[in-house]
């Protein structure tokens, strides 16, 4: 179950606390900011958490360009594994990311695979959202 505070985020991340041996999920913005998180997190743990990602993440951008010696790169997926288990980040094309904590039994491929399908419907909902009308009726 997640923490409806920061908004509703149970349909993102329930489906992937439901993984056997998954034990916390975040929703983040890309520059750090919690959109909502698991129970098994604190408010305080789940917003270092959405810190540490998201430098995580531009980190791993920036490696990913120097590798490939190119001037950016598209991130698809970060995963760490520890002595704890798994951490396995995914962003969407709408600057937002997904990120999943799995102890060491958890199976990454089934881990991957729902983070993925529920980045893909948040994308998807980002482009049913209705655009905005400013006053007067004008979209935005």
């Amino acid at each position: 179950m997640t923490n409806r505070d920061t908004g509703d985020t149970a349909w993102v991340l329930d489906p992937i606390l439901e993984v056997p041996h998954v034990k916390a999920a975040v929703l983040l913005t890309r520059d750090g900011l919690i959109s909502g998180f698991s129970e098994a997190l604190s408010q305080e743990s789940a917003e270092r958490v959405a810190a540490i990602t998201s430098t995580v993440q531009g980190a791993c951008r920036t490696a990913a360009a120097a590798f490939a010696d190119m001037p950016a790169a598209q991130l698809r997926q970060v995963v760490i594994e520890s002595d704890h288990g798994y951490i396995l980040v995914a962003p969407t094309d709408h600057g937002t990311c997904v990120a999943a904590y799995g102890d060491p039994e958890v199976r990454l491929d089934l881990l991957g695979h729902r983070v993925h399908s529920q980045v893909a419907r948040l994308g998807e909902k980002a482009m049913a959202a209705a655009p905005r009308a400013a006053e007067g009726g004008a979209l935005l």
